[in-house]
Order: structure tokens, then C-alpha cells, then sequence
């Protein structure tokens, strides 16, 4: 069994996956998209990824506010998750998100990364963020 993370924006998808033991998350792609309802091609590629590391599960970035209240980019979020959820016959977690871009950031800094270079990272560094932090919450209720 696997776990798919996905940091869904207006023009890019973050795709990070776990091991088969479910400690680890890796970064795999950004799915890029010319426009931002163009999803077809984002979710037959998401379905290739699924299929190709036998994915069980998908854990799904839900923007809040930092205020805890849900804004426009939430709506979106949760018509992707059905979209998702239709395409590939799968449970879709929607998992807090708040910070984990600015992690992500903040973690390409700390390595010497350029700020020119970290764009081309960021999304697929914060589905890594997002995945394990689900990762991590499920090993915590399993103690």
C-alpha cells in the first residue's frame, strides 16, 4: 500500500508518494497546466502516477485561511477531491495545508537554493510536506 500527496494550485499539482511502509514521503512530479480549468490532462496524469507506484490512497492539500475559515481556493480544492475521487476510485483525505508552501520555502533556503531555482520546486517540496505530515498523524494514532 501507498499514499499519494497532492498540493493542488491554480496552474500546478505537487505529487509526492510513500514508501510501502508508509514512514517516508519523496517528491515524484509537478503536473503543470496551461490554464487553471484545464484538469483533464492533470488528472489522467495524476491516474498514470496512481496506477504506476499502486497508490490505495490520496491525501489532498485543503488551503484553509490561517484563520481557520475556508476561502475561494477550499471550493476548488473540494471539486478537484470529487473529480479525483471519480477518475481514480480512491479515498481522497483533504489535509490541512496552512504553512507547508512556506516550509517548503524555507527549507530550499536553509539548503542553498536559489530563489529563481525554488519556483520550479516548491509545489512538489510542499506535497512532500503535506504527505508527511498525514504520514506522521497516523503513525502517532497508531501508538
Amino acid at each position: 500500500m501507498r499514499i499519494m500527496g497532492l498540493d493542488f494550485g491554480s496552474k500546478t499539482v505537487g505529487v509526492a508518494v510513500s514508501d510501502a511502509l508508509l514512514i517516508t514521503a519523496q517528491g515524484v512530479e509537478i503536473v503543470r497546466r496551461k490554464s487553471p480549468g484545464k484538469l483533464r490532462q492533470t488528472l489522467a496524469r495524476i491516474q498514470e502516477l496512481v496506477e504506476e507506484y499502486q497508490v490505495d490512497k490520496i491525501v489532498l492539500g485543503f488551503p484553509k485561511n490561517m484563520n481557520n475559515t475556508e476561502g475561494e481556493r477550499c471550493e476548488k480544492t473540494l471539486e478537484f477531491k470529487e473529480m479525483l475521487e471519480k477518475r481514480c476510485e480512491l479515498e481522497v483525505v483533504l489535509w490541512d495545508e496552512r504553512l507547508t508552501t512556506v516550509a517548503a520555502d524555507r527549507a530550499m533556503m536553509e539548503g542553498g537554493i536559489r530563489r529563481e531555482e525554488r519556483k520550479q520546486y516548491v509545489d512538489k517540496l510542499a506535497a512532500v510536506f503535506i504527505l508527511q505530515g498525514y504520514l506522521d498523524s497516523q503513525a502517532f494514532e497508531k501508538k
